[in-house]
């Protein structure tokens, strides 16, 4: 499905929404986190983002077989440093005479909703993508995925239907010394962020180990 061309879009307004959303590229020591997040997810949730019924063990198998080196990966982290929102950027086959594409899956935890996450986790893999050299950017999901309908039609994806499932695409213009700046500037505030709710964080378990608390307490 991923070799289809797509018509010449180019991301439109919407993804600018996202980008005061800190967004950070996970890697290897993230694991742990990602399962956790994934875990989290209902069922319903689950056949929304993986496309059919996912039991736990095939979530533990997925966050096992994640390769941080072929693949780039992202999130969204809440002031507890859990990560309350996702990206898969999946680099597809190159496939020759075809552009090179790269496929998008997204998950974003109940209470992260309604906020600008999904969009700036497309944002963020769209600009990773220009620079990575990918062309299109594809996303594969149920036709009763709402939430993932909605974030395709807003970047302005072609969207087809067939037998209950929906393949959307986006093609990206090439890179830029823009584009260049931007992910270096998004990864340098994601990082910043992270980092001032990592001192937040220890703050307030020292504040609390003061008081005689338990570090849980809030």
């Amino acid at each position: 499905m991923h070799n289809k061309i797509a018509n010449n879009h180019s991301p439109s307004s919407p993804f600018l929404v996202g980008q005061v959303v800190p967004v950070r590229e996970l890697h290897g020591g993230h694991r742990d986190a990602i399962l956790s997040h994934l875990l989290k997810l209902g069922d319903e949730d689950r056949r929304m983002r993986f496309g059919t019924q996912t039991p736990d063990e095939v979530i533990h198998h997925y966050v096992e077989h994640l390769d941080f080196n072929q693949d780039a990966v992202f999130g969204v982290f809440n002031a507890n440093l859990e990560l309350i929102g996702m990206a898969h950027l999946a680099y597809l086959p190159e496939i020759k005479g075809q552009a090179r594409a790269a496929e998008f899956g997204v998950s974003v935890l109940p209470e992260g909703r309604a906020q600008g996450l999904g969009t700036a986790l497309l944002n963020r893999s769209a600009v990773h993508s220009r620079n990575s050299n990918i062309q299109t950017l594809y996303v594969h999901c149920l036709t009763n995925n709402k939430a993932m309908m909605r974030l395709a039609q807003k970047a302005g994806m072609k969207v087809e239907y067939a037998y209950g499932d929906a393949d959307a695409y986006l093609t990206l213009p090439p890179a830029n010394p823009g584009t260049i700046v931007e992910e270096v500037a998004n990864e340098q505030w994601a990082d910043f962020d992270y980092a001032l709710k990592e001192n937040l964080k220890l703050a307030n378990q020292a504040w609390w180990w003061f008081l005689g608390k338990p570090k849980h307490a809030r």
